[in-house]
């Protein structure tokens, strides 16, 4: 699933994005760490794997996502 970075806090390792309809999701460090990134900016598009509405992966929009 594809997003827009809303925020990203690299002390927290967590933030939000917004899905394309506009939703806004948060995103803790679980999601952060298990991808390649070591940062984020507001604006970037990333791809997203969730768990039901839990994300649980995070990792820019040009990488594959896992599975």
């Amino acid at each position: 699933m594809q997003a827009t970075v809303k925020a990203f806090d690299p002390a927290t390792r967590s933030g939000s994005v917004f899905l394309d309809d506009g939703t806004e999701i948060p995103f803790g460090a679980a999601a952060f760490d298990a991808g390649p990134l070591r940062l984020l900016r507001s604006g970037q598009r990333v791809g997203i794997v969730m768990d039901g509405e839990v994300v649980t992966y995070v990792t820019l929009s040009t990488f594959p996502l896992p599975g």
